[in-house]
């Protein structure tokens, strides 16, 4: 008995605490009900963790249908002047819904255009970029078809690249 009084009293005190410092923290007053009921999403996602949960599956990479759309699309996003193609992967963690999330990982470049009217020449490697982006597709035979107005780029990062191509 004593220990579920003290379970009991430790949880008023840890709401009440909670309400307060949300209050101090936000200046607004809490809506209670969202408060209790995100707490309770979180527990009991802690107690769904092992089953079948997203946290934990492994992403799958599957084929592309639409490779060369995709591509295009990458391309226009990034403001790239190219996309190689055999760069090109998705992964996704569940295909259980009709639509659902991929990640899709490519490799781009941009060409280096250096030089001035003079009789110089000078031979530059393009610069190499390296993409991430989002997208949403469905499962058709086994292949993925990537809704292309979905593609947002969240990450792209400069592998290789002239930076300094001044010349005396």
């Amino acid at each position: 008995m004593k220990i579920i009084l003290f379970i009991a009293f430790f949880a008023v005190f840890f709401e009440a605490g909670l309400i307060s410092s949300y209050t101090i923290v936000t200046s607004q007053s809490p809506d209670v009900g969202k408060l209790i009921g995100m707490q309770i999403d979180e527990i009991t996602s802690l107690f769904n963790f092992g089953s079948n949960s997203s946290i934990i599956s492994t992403p799958t990479t599957k084929p592309i249908s639409n490779l060369d759309d995709v591509a295009g699309a990458l391309q226009t996003s990034a403001g790239l002047d190219g996309i190689n193609l055999q760069s090109i992967s998705a992964q996704v963690s569940s295909t259980k819904a009709t639509s659902f999330p991929v990640n899709i990982t490519a490799i781009g470049y941009k060409d280096s255009i250096s030089g001035t009217n003079s009789s110089q020449i000078v031979i530059t490697a393009n610069e190499t970029f390296s993409l991430t982006a989002t997208a949403t597709a469905k499962l058709s035979s086994g292949e993925l078809v990537i809704d292309l107005s979905s593609i947002q780029i969240t990450s792209s990062r400069k592998l290789y690249g002239n930076t300094n191509t001044n010349t005396t």
